[in-house]
């Protein structure tokens, strides 16, 4: 096989996961096309390096996040951060909660979840994003996430909490939009009637 063909099979390997990675930060498909094509153009300087390492992965993973934070470093005066926005709801006491499937029967289920989970995130603005997923798909710090996005350790606290409530928010109203014109759409009506009663 020549090093094409072996560097075809190489970004077919990895590329649903640097594309995930850079929709995950971007929220924007076609920036994220451009960043996955950056990352692989790298990859491609590289390669001889890449093909025998065991880490090509977390390289490939790494050279995504940095492009992606370094994008909306550039672009970071068309997007405000959330909290320096006046906050309209006075609700902090609420935890993040992803809750757990209670059977394991259903991958198609768990499928789906995932995309609602993505989509929601996508719908979120960058200053809610960005924090949110550097802390929870990235594994950074909030001492790293503050390095990186130049901001007070306190900063990125708060927008990370913040970005979790809008989170809950929306996957919220995507799970009660999907149940709409369902029997659970009825009951979740019925139930929000009996709590304002």
């Amino acid at each position: 096989m020549s090093d094409e063909h072996n560097f075809e099979a190489f970004m077919a390997a990895y590329q649903d996961m640097v594309f995930t990675t850079a929709m995950r930060l971007l929220g924007n498909s076609a920036e994220a096309q451009d960043i996955s094509q950056e990352v692989f153009i790298k990859a491609y300087d590289r390669f001889a390096e890449l093909s025998q390492s065991k880490t090509a992965g977390g390289w490939l993973k790494t050279v995504a996040r940095n492009l992606c934070l370094n994008h909306l470093t550039r672009y970071r005066a068309r997007w405000t951060f959330f909290s320096d926005l006046k906050r309209d709801d006075a609700d902090d006491d609420n935890d993040f909660d992803v809750p757990a499937d209670d059977t394991q029967s259903d991958d198609a289920e768990l499928a789906d979840k995932r995309q609602l989970l993505e989509t929601a995130l996508q719908k979120l603005p960058p200053a809610h994003r960005v924090p949110l997923v550097l802390y929870h798909f990235e594994d950074l710090s909030y001492e790293e996430i503050a390095a990186r996005l130049k901001l007070s350790l306190a900063k990125v606290k708060t927008d990370i909490h913040r970005g979790r409530e809008a989170l809950r928010k929306k996957l919220k109203l995507d799970l009660e939009g999907e149940l709409s014109g369902t029997v659970g759409a009825q009951a979740v009506r019925f139930q929000a009637g009996e709590a304002q009663t």
